[in-house]
């Protein structure tokens, strides 16, 4: 027989059972959409915290006081008060890989504008901060130098700020409003950025100088972190290291001290989010495979049930010169055909099920080709695979006894 035969009568066999093989199909249809629709939201979720963390600022560098606290539970860095304003001054005067650089404090208080009034956290920086964190002013300036120097009281808020204290649709900008019981002038207002994938409110925030922060706001002489932006991405480790090297010698640590500070740079925490995320990621796919494994043992079950039922047709064929490769090759296409047809309907609900997972549940997704590739090789596999043994034994039946099975 030739293939192109061989490809009906398998064909032909396959529409005769239609609801037989339908449910032979399920489980490779479910794992096919399940392993697309998981890589889909584990590439999403990749691709949006890149892209969040990014919008801060690509080449940021951050330096928290305190040890490392990525390994176990460890205090919170805000409470240890290892960074001054001197560590700033010498890392800028001595860094060669450091762009921009600001001082930060910050604390929370209530925003107040006559009867209004919102919680909120206020930001004490210089002017080099909107460049750090790439953020545009939608009206207004950004405080000035001297403004820092002489710890003036200027603000910029955030758009969720004004909406709340300027609920009418005023603009702030040359308005007078208090934080906590001190009055500031606003000067600006910050480019709206929405929430971040971890759900935080970016908008949410009030900017004014340092100085001002830390003289009439929260009465101390440390920082609470330094923030700076590395010339280049690619420049951004040999910065840490640099940053790093400097802030030993500025404490005064030796080799055996470990570090009072924690330098970091956005590269390292889009590893850090993106390696938990493929941890996920390949635990809901081994999930999802399952489905597939379960539906390759389907499809030889069924496989052996079409041989016990096609005996006669067997034995037949081998009376009238069929050979024991071409049976093997019908039944085996039959199964492949069952798994690819599977297949091919398991990715068209799993991209299905990618569009209404973005749109009704506001999950970030990206359907990689990758994965639709690797679904059909995989179902391919699982047609030849679980489908070798029961065609090996339609092939090995003799002639005589298939003729006479009842």
């Amino acid at each position: 027989m030739r293939l192109l035969n061989l490809i009906k009568i398998a064909f032909k066999a396959i529409i005769l059972n239609k609801v037989r093989t339908l449910l032979t199909m399920l489980g490779i249809i479910i794992g096919v959409a399940a392993v697309i629709a998981m890589l889909a939201i584990g590439e999403g979720s990749k691709e949006s915290i890149r892209n969040t963390i990014s919008s801060m600022g690509s080449n940021m560098i951050t330096v928290r006081p305190g040890e490392d606290d990525r390994g176990p539970a460890r205090g919170s860095g805000g409470d240890v008060q290892t960074l001054t304003l001197n560590d700033y001054e010498v890392i800028k005067e001595k860094t060669t890989l450091i762009s921009y650089i600001t001082p930060v404090v910050n604390g929370g208080g209530q925003v107040i504008n006559g009867s209004n009034n919102w919680p909120s956290s206020i930001y004490g920086v210089n002017p080099e901060y909107l460049d750090i964190k790439v953020v545009g002013l939608q009206s207004g300036s950004m405080f000035t130098d001297a403004e820092v120097k002489s710890a003036a009281k200027v603000v910029l808020l955030g758009q969720t700020v004004v909406d709340n204290v300027f609920p009418d649709g005023e603009d702030p900008v040359g308005k007078m409003i208090r934080f906590n019981s001190i009055p500031f002038k606003v000067i600006g207002v910050l480019e709206e950025k929405g929430e971040n994938t971890f759900g935080q409110d970016q908008d949410d925030v009030v900017i004014a100088p340092y100085t001002t922060v830390q003289k009439r706001i929260l009465a101390i002489d440390y920082l609470n972190q330094i923030m700076a932006s590395a010339v280049s991405e690619d420049d951004a480790p040999e910065a840490v290291t640099q940053v790093t090297e400097i802030l030993r010698a500025q404490h005064k640590l030796s080799d055996n001290d470990n570090d009072d500070f924690t330098v970091r740079s956005m590269e390292e925490l889009i590893s850090t989010f993106s390696s938990t995320s493929e941890m996920l990621t390949i635990l809901l796919v081994a999930v999802a495979g399952i489905s597939l494994l379960i539906g390759g043992i389907g499809i030889m079950n069924i496989m052996y049930v079409s041989v016990k039922e096609r005996t006669k047709e067997i034995g037949l064929r081998m009376a009238v010169g069929g050979k024991g490769s071409d049976i093997l090759m019908q039944f085996l296409i039959e199964a492949i055909l069952i798994s690819i047809t599977g297949g091919l309907l398991g990715v068209i609900l799993g991209l299905g099920s990618t569009v209404f997972i973005e749109k009704f549940l506001h999950w970030p997704t990206n359907v990689a080709l990758y994965s639709i590739i690797i679904s059909f090789a995989v179902c391919a596999v699982t047609g030849i695979f679980f489908g070798w043994y029961p065609a090996r034994k339609a092939a090995a039946l003799d002639p005589i006894t298939a003729l006479r099975y009842e």
